[in-house]
């Protein structure tokens, strides 16, 4: 059985064991397509969102590409350019926040209060300042929010994190974060994955995999409880995070649309700039982001990416095979059912968007699926 044959069936059990309604996957060795294929609903030019890929294709790359100009240090300090944070005014620097050991908490629906208080924002057509408004009340609350632990005491993924790193950078640049993301990431990586603004009616025609019905979304596991709002028909096409969604889809954390060809040339040219291709920043800057936390105990955070080293025995949404090759392997995964794994030892890059937060975010099945595709990947590349 080929490659290309062992790795399509596993995305169409995928989707007829009830895991997604429609995937993509794109697999590269040395920078050569390996597999590509679809399955569901999804053909090749199906976009996808990229929920909290985000945080490493737009926010992680623009601090990289502003470390490289010079402009920031992984040390700077979040209040010298977002003042009135309280992780800021706490001491918090700009690589606590990209390692996630600032003490932030995890998730807080800053959403809920806005929603309520503004049930314009669910009208297809409320105006682009009422939205800009709600934009700042989410920033505003994230700014607000108080550490619940001293820096460096535990790595905490933290969507707050990001949120507020993705302000402070545009605030930085001193424009907004969609555009420097299209400018100086984008364009000289030559991607095809956008943010889409929810305020903004005439986005590309394109074919979106869809992830939700109403909005809010329902709680994710671990949510119950939190929020209690009447929910509302959702417009196709707009990002699932409800914080994200009422930041007009422009956020650190989630807001990116794209198919697995764009994480695959992005998770490429991770692995060009550790070759030294300077489109982002320097070789030397990238070992370092790259590298994990030294400071934080038992964390496997590298700047924005997760990471897996061989001899890891916590499981991984990469499996059992990827990153056990010196030096390891780094990636991320997304709410929706996305993920990027770029092995540096194997020069291999997988790509995988999923949908399958549509059939319900209770649906787990995608934590058993990721890492059997990717040690499938492995096995059938391996021969």
């Amino acid at each position: 059985m080929t490659a290309t044959h062992t790795l399509q069936k596993h995305l169409e059990d995928g989707v007829s064991q009830g895991t997604f309604p429609s995937a993509q996957a794109v697999v590269l060795v040395n920078g050569e397509p390996a597999f590509e294929g679809a399955a569901g609903t999804a053909d090749l030019k199906t976009v996808f969102d990229l929920a909290s890929l985000t945080k490493i294709l737009c926010t992680t790359s623009l601090f990289m590409r502003f470390w490289g100009d010079g402009l920031v240090q992984p040390p700077t300090g979040l209040a010298t350019f977002l003042a009135g944070t309280r992780a800021g005014g706490g001491g918090a620097s700009v690589q606590d926040l990209l390692y996630h050991r600032s003490g932030l908490p995890d998730f807080i629906p800053f959403f809920a209060p806005v929603m309520k208080s503004t049930p314009r924002l669910f009208d297809p057509d409320c105006p682009p300042d009422i939205r800009l408004g709600a934009r700042a009340e989410v920033v505003a609350a994230a700014m607000a929010t108080e550490p619940r632990a001293p820096i460096s005491r535990a790595a905490v993924y933290s969507d707050i994190g990001f949120i507020l790193l993705g302000e402070g950078l545009s605030r930085l640049a001193r424009a907004p974060l969609d555009w420097l993301y299209r400018e100086e990431i984008a364009t000289p990586l030559a991607l095809s994955a956008h943010f889409r603004r929810v305020s903004h009616r005439r986005h590309p025609v394109e074919t979106i995999a869809p992830t939700g019905t109403t909005r809010p979304r329902e709680p994710a596991p671990g949510q119950e409880g939190q929020w209690k709002l009447e929910p509302h028909p959702s417009q196709p096409g707009e990002v699932d995070d409800d914080n994200s969604w009422t930041m007009d889809g422009v956020a650190g954390h989630s807001g990116l649309f794209g198919t697995a060809w764009d994480l695959a040339k992005f998770g490429q040219a991770v692995l060009d700039e550790l070759n030294g291709a300077g489109r982002l920043a320097q070789k030397s800057l990238w070992e370092h982001a790259l590298s994990r936390d030294p400071l934080t105990p038992g964390t496997t955070r590298a700047m924005g990416f997760d990471t897996v080293h061989p001899g890891d025995r916590e499981a991984s949404s990469a499996g059992n095979l990827l990153g056990q090759r010196s030096p390891g392997a780094v990636g991320h995964t997304g709410f929706t059912g996305v993920s990027l794994w770029v092995d540096l030892g194997r020069h291999l890059v997988v790509a995988l968007c999923t949908n399958r937060t549509f059939l319900g975010r209770g649906n787990l099945r995608i934590r058993q699926f990721r890492p059997h595709f990717h040690d499938a990947v492995v096995k059938t590349l391996s021969g």
